[in-house]
């Protein structure tokens, strides 16, 4: 599977309550469990007006298809093909 980082534009996201985001969070595992194993999600930060999500799946159709199921629109779709962190200083 290929990664993906989900840009949404979420006015007062940031300010959202933990009952809202439970119920995004809610919505969106039900879209997963609609779609099955091609897609999971793997977390996502929410900061001011917007939420980045990560993503694991087969394509960003996928990614589309999850975002039409849950009702949580997107506004960029973006394939991440590597990640650096502090370790990779060791390399």
């Amino acid at each position: 599977m290929k990664r993906y980082m989900i840009e949404r534009d979420i006015p007062g996201a940031g300010d959202f309550s933990v009952t809202e985001l439970c119920g995004a969070a809610r919505a969106s595992n039900q879209a997963l469990a609609t779609i099955g194993a091609s897609i999971q999600w793997q977390h996502s930060y929410v900061a001011a007006d917007k939420i980045f999500c990560i993503y694991l799946a087969r394509s960003q159709d996928e990614i589309q298809r999850h975002s039409e199921l849950s009702g949580i629109p997107f506004t960029k779709i973006t394939e991440v093909p590597q990640i650096i962190d502090p370790l990779t200083a060791n390399n």
